[in-house]
This record gives structure tokens, sequence and C-alpha cells, in this order.
């Protein structure tokens, strides 16, 4: 595959035109023009670029990419490393934000939704379609004890969550991967049980409590796996194209 073909592929998948993001979404290092193995990613640090180095990538695609509003523009230190190697490798690098979250089939909200068994999916954000709400929501097929839930949770992201148990049953879940505690009181809108996203700040566990909704942490790397992972399975099904997804273990 051609480098154009992949960015017009990558475009008209993820649609970045939708969203108004805090990075540029689609290609940010231009590299070779002939693309066979791509390693999929969440950040594009520098371990994840040593990795596609070792596996002969041609391309690399995560959720964090580079050039975040609000960052310095000089390229040194740690950006001026992980920028050279990228460079020296002739490796393309492609970010994808909010579109990697909002996917509707593929995005990091509704597959960590779909592993969890949520059914019905909605989106979170009101006035928003699936494919541009970040965030989803959706049912478990009965009421279930909310600690038996996050169990489940831990499970499904493979590490200890943090959960603040407020109410004893759960059957409707809102979710929004990453940094999203803010978005509870989205979830407390629509009437949810439990609100799931990667992190928590001190007064969330204070408006889970006064709200009376059941809260989850289950950490911002590890809830926003699925999307790359999910890309990878998505492209391996493409001819002529070898992708694979490695995670860095991050505790955040």
């Amino acid at each position: 595959m051609q480098r154009q073909e992949l960015t017009s592929l990558l475009s008209g998948l993820y649609e970045p035109q939708k969203f108004r993001d805090y990075a540029p979404n689609g290609l940010q290092v231009e590299g070779k023009q002939d693309i066979v193995k791509i390693v999929t990613g969440v950040t594009a640090s520098e371990a994840l670029i040593d990795r596609a180095i070792a596996e002969k990538a041609d391309a690399i695609i995560v959720h964090h990419g580079y050039f975040w509003k609000g960052e310095s523009e000089v390229i040194t230190g740690m950006k001026y490393r992980r920028i050279a190697k990228l460079i020296r490798n002739d490796i393309n690098l492609y970010g994808y934000h909010l579109p990697m979250d909002a996917h509707p089939q593929l995005g990091n909200n509704v597959q960590l939704a779909l592993a969890l068994g949520l059914e019905g999916l909605a989106p979170l954000e009101s006035g928003k379609e699936l494919d541009e709400s970040i965030g989803v929501v959706g049912s478990l097929p009965g009421s279930v004890a909310t600690m038996d839930f996050i169990e489940k949770v831990a499970t499904v992201v493979d590490r200890q969550v943090l959960a603040e148990v407020v109410i004893p049953t759960v059957q409707r879940v809102a979710l929004c991967t990453g940094g999203a505690q803010g978005y509870i009181h989205k979830a407390i809108a629509i009437g949810a049980d439990l609100f799931i996203t990667g992190e928590v700040s001190e007064q969330t566990i204070h408006v889970a409590r006064e709200e009376s909704i059941s809260f989850c942490a289950a950490g911002h790397h590890a809830t926003e796996c699925f999307g790359p992972r999910a890309l990878a399975e998505y492209l391996n099904r493409l001819e002529g194209i070898d992708a694979l997804f490695v995670d860095v273990p991050n505790p955040a």
C-alpha cells in the first residue's frame, strides 16, 4: 500500500473533520512511500517507536500522537529523540485522538462497551450521533451486583481498578475512556447506574456519592488499548498489510 492510500483509508475510516480536537489528526510525521508493516499503539512513546523499529514497521498509528495544543513548539529533548528516530528509520506516524475514541465499530468506547457485554449502545453526549459522541451508554441484559460487575471490568482491562460503589446493583452503564472523569455529569443526566472512565479526580468521588451513581476509574492507558487493538485487527484483513498492536504497559 502506498502512503497516500493509507492516509485516505484512515481519513475515510475515522472522519477527523467531525471533531474539534487538541492535536492534528492524520499523518503527523512523513516516512517511506511503501507501507507493508504497521504497528498500532496507545501513545507514540520512544518505547513504542523502538519496538516499531525492531519490527521493521513502515508506519505507526496511535491514539496519542504529537503536536498538542499548548505544548512547546521547539523540537528538543524528548520530542527530538522521538521524531529523530522516526525520520532516521523512515517511519510514518499517524495520530487519531478523538476520532479513535468515537468510531462506532473500532473506537475505544464501543470496543470497551462490547467487551463488558453492554447492549443497545447510544451516545453519551446529548445531541450527537454514536460516531460523533465521546462516550457511550448501554445496558446489561439484567441487573447485577455492582461489585461483581466491577470485578468484570478489572478482568477486561487486566488491571486493578479504583471503584466507588454507591448503589448496590447496576444495569445501565455509561463509559468514556481516558481522562474523562468530568463526563460523570453526563452519565448522571442520562440516568446511568455506573460511570466508567480511565482517571479519577478528588472531586469525582464526592460527585458520585452525592448524585447516587457508582464510579470506576479503570486506567487511562488500559481503557484506550481497545481502539488501537481493533484497528490492527481491521488492517490485518486488508491484502498486503501486516499490522501488529503493541502494548507498552503504563500504570496511569
